[in-house]
């Protein structure tokens, strides 16, 4: 059974690092989580580093930009790891190829001082996957024939955010993951950065050691995010421990409790050790 808690305090005796999800953790897209933001204060004034893992598909500076945009303050964390720095150095093992880019201008930063030249649909030697250009509007089927094009011509994607779905201000949004989803689907191939793959939790470790200038064991370490697939899947299987925050991303409207914990996360072999409706201290 997985435990709901109203509080991480206790979790976070156990824990020297705190591994936080941005999107549904710490703001909906729209305005901050004032207990989120509290609860990383506190942790930090307690000697924890709290280190933001996301799978934005944007540069960790541009993401910390659009966080002061939101009203994420700045000494609420000690570091970001963005998807979009890992998508970077899948692009430059290709910057010798035309890049397509599929996906909204503001993640343009994704390319600076990569030497990638963007090129049209019929030029393309290489596509990334950022976002889906009008995500309130759009869904990855609008890129259906697009992509049905590229994936006979046999182009590999770059995915630079895993994600499925966001939810923005109560509203579920398609993320990069769901245009790559239906690639695959098509017998495209597609090449992932963020969570739950590997690579961004390795450079999220080397942050770790850095800051806390030595390595720190992974059973100190506490991921917690709202995605199943990416957060909690990607900490357990980095041997890291996890605490779920529901959000509308999975559950919708089902208010959160052990039945409902039970459904979502049937058949799952590695489960986080608690859940809770916000992150709250």
């Amino acid at each position: 059974m997985i435990k709901i808690v109203r509080s991480i305090e206790a979790l976070s005796d156990d824990s020297n690092v705190w591994f936080v999800d941005i999107w549904g953790v710490m703001h909906n897209g729209v305005q901050p989580f004032a207990g989120a933001v509290e609860a990383c204060r506190r942790f930090r004034a307690h000697g924890g580093i709290v280190v933001l893992v996301s799978n934005a598909p944007r540069p960790a500076a541009a993401v910390a930009a659009g966080l002061d945009l939101v009203g994420v303050p700045r000494d609420a964390y000690d570091a970001i790891q963005s998807s979009g720095d890992t998508a970077r150095g899948l692009i430059a093992a290709v910057a010798g190829q035309p890049v397509y880019h599929l996906g909204p201008e503001r993640d343009l930063p994704i390319y600076d001082g990569l030497g990638v030249t963007r090129a049209g649909p019929i030029d393309a030697g290489v596509i990334v996957c950022t976002g889906l250009v009008d995500d309130e509007t759009e869904s990855a089927q609008t890129y259906a024939g697009l992509l049905s094009g590229f994936a006979a011509r046999k182009l590999p994607m770059i995915c630079a955010n895993p994600d499925l779905t966001v939810e923005r201000g109560g509203r579920i949004i398609p993320c990069a993951g769901a245009v790559a989803a239906l690639y695959e689907g098509m017998g495209g191939e597609v090449r992932y950065a963020g969570k739950p793959y590997p690579p961004i939790y390795e450079a999220a470790f080397a942050i770790v050691a850095e800051l806390a200038a030595h390595p720190v064991p992974r059973e100190r370490i506490l991921a917690i995010g709202d995605g199943v697939r990416t957060d909690i899947a990607g900490a357990a299987a980095m041997g890291i421990r996890s605490v779920y925050i529901a959000s509308g991303v999975h559950l919708g409207a089902t208010p959160l409790s052990e039945q409902s914990l039970a459904n979502l996360f049937s058949g799952v072999a590695m489960k986080p050790v608690a859940a809770m409706t916000g992150l709250i201290w």
